[in-house]
């Protein structure tokens, strides 16, 4: 029988280990390509995904900036409506303020001149004056008057 010397098993248990850390390996290498695989689909569902939500977002800003841009045309229209308005009510103040100021004094005119003149009105009381912190009758203030020019 051939008996075994101790170089010959010192090979064998290289071989074993070497055998042993190959199949390591491979498990490894066959999960990170598992890995790989599951990767590349998750980023190809991510884009297919990611594209059409992308175009919507796009669509939406768009549509936005359109609606603002309304919006600043219409404020902008607003503002011109303003501005004509007040100097409308500028010109409408100017051109009928002053004459319509003086067609309502000469009618408060008229109005009094008309109401003194009524023969069938009641006489008004005397106007009373006042004079250093006191009222004196009309009839008192003429005779005051009177004496001091005389």
């Amino acid at each position: 029988m051939h008996t075994v010397s101790g170089g010959e098993v010192a090979g064998i248990l290289v071989a074993v280990f070497w055998a042993i850390l190959v199949s390591f390996l491979a498990v490894a290498l066959a999960r990170l390509a598992q890995t790989l695989r599951a990767t590349t689909k998750l980023v190809a569902d991510v884009t297919d995904q990611a594209v059409p939500l992308l175009a919507d977002a796009s669509a939406a800003v768009r549509s936005a900036q359109t609606q603002i841009e309304r919006v600043d045309a219409i404020a902008s229209d607003v503002q011109e409506v303003t501005s004509n308005a007040s100097a409308l009510s500028t010109t409408v103040a100017s051109t009928f303020g002053g004459p319509l100021v003086k067609v309502a004094a000469f009618g408060y005119g008229v109005r009094r001149a008309v109401s003194g003149r009524r023969e069938d009105a009641p006489a008004r009381a005397p106007r009373r004056t006042v004079i250093v912190g006191r009222t004196v009758p009309g009839a008192r203030r003429e005779k005051r008057t009177r004496g001091k020019k005389g």
